[in-house]
């Protein structure tokens, strides 16, 4: 291994953290995490590989303490560091309050939240070693402004905003309406209401997330810290 950076993508199998971890690959090393799908974390691993870089896909659910104390454990084992840390991975499971069940409730706080502050708890203590180390967090739009329907969603995200600012460089980016496999299912009418509240009139894209990922990740952003970056077409201002 040369001295390319080594960098972490949690849900790194599709959507946002496909791209990211895509991008990252020009220049890094990149671990692509996944959970449910092998097949896609390894078609991810195929592409970076086919544009020149250099990566591999790994197992780990991130809600579990113990698998995340593994995953990065073995990392660091094996290429001494870990400079950058993408904490993605997330889940929505849907449903107006009142009928929502715990285990929706709990499931989506485990891996979008308790999946954060397990990468960041166990990744941290190599970066402050090493005295280098980049943390980037994907929080949602919902997590600052809620919405209808993803209480679990939206505490997980807007909890995200609040786990760590003062790790290393910590940053965290808040997509809007970002074009996905979780919005794809969004009704026209749905998409439209949401379009109107656009000043720039359109969605964004998972490329869109990627640029910005990528920028903090890289040491042009050596002084930004502690930042809660709102990526959304002007939604929220």
């Amino acid at each position: 291994m040369d001295n390319k950076k080594i960098a972490v993508v949690t849900g790194g199998s599709r959507g946002i953290g496909k791209e990211i971890a895509v991008k990252l690959a020009e220049e890094a090393y990149v671990i692509v995490n996944y959970n449910g799908s092998e097949e896609k974390a390894a078609q991810v691993v195929r592409e970076i590989k086919d544009k020149g870089g250099n990566a591999e896909a790994v197992k780990c659910n991130v809600a579990s303490f113990k698998e995340c104390e593994k995953f990065i454990g073995d990392i660091v084992e094996r290429f001494g560091k870990i400079d950058i840390l993408v904490n993605n991975a997330g889940i929505n499971k849907d449903g107006l309050i009142l009928s929502m069940s715990e285990e929706d409730f709990d499931s989506v706080i485990n891996t979008n939240l308790k999946g954060t502050f397990n990468c960041i708890k166990f990744v941290s203590k190599s970066m402050i070693k090493n005295r280098y180390g980049k943390i980037i967090n994907i929080s949602s739009i919902s997590g600052v402004a809620g919405n209808p329907g993803q209480a679990n969603y939206a505490a997980s995200k807007a909890g995200i905003i609040g786990l760590a600012k003062r790790i290393i460089n910590v940053n965290t980016i808040v997509p809007g309406f970002i074009m996905t496999e979780m919005t794809d299912v969004l009704g026209d009418k749905v998409k439209e209401n949401i379009l109107s509240q656009i000043p720039l009139k359109r969605f964004g894209t998972p490329q869109n997330v990627a640029e910005l990922a990528a920028f903090l990740a890289s040491d042009k952003s050596s002084y930004i810290t502690g930042q809660v970056i709102n990526l959304d077409g002007g939604m929220i201002m």
